[in-house]
């Protein structure tokens, strides 16, 4: 499979630090993480990431990546008592 024109679909999570900035991570890629100042800048951090993650991936995961996902999310609230 020629990886050059495929185009890969990923579900990534940005959360805000508290200190500033933001940390991003592919769930689907372990391992496969970032950060930075700004979301624009995080956004693009991560994009050459996943990229450079992909670059050493074998073909099936490529393959795998590009079958169709059925994802949601759902909010949990866990009670500490």
């Amino acid at each position: 499979m020629n990886k050059r024109g495929v185009i890969l679909n990923y579900t990534v999570i940005f959360q805000e630090e508290p200190e500033g900035g933001y940390s991003v991570w592919v769930p689907e890629l372990p391992g496969c993480a970032s950060q930075g100042e700004t979301l624009d800048e995080t956004k693009k951090n991560i994009e050459e990431a996943i990229g450079l993650y992909l670059e050493d991936a074998p073909t099936e995961e490529i393959q795998e990546a590009q079958l169709p996902k059925h994802r949601f999310f759902v909010p949990v609230s866990v009670s500490l008592t």
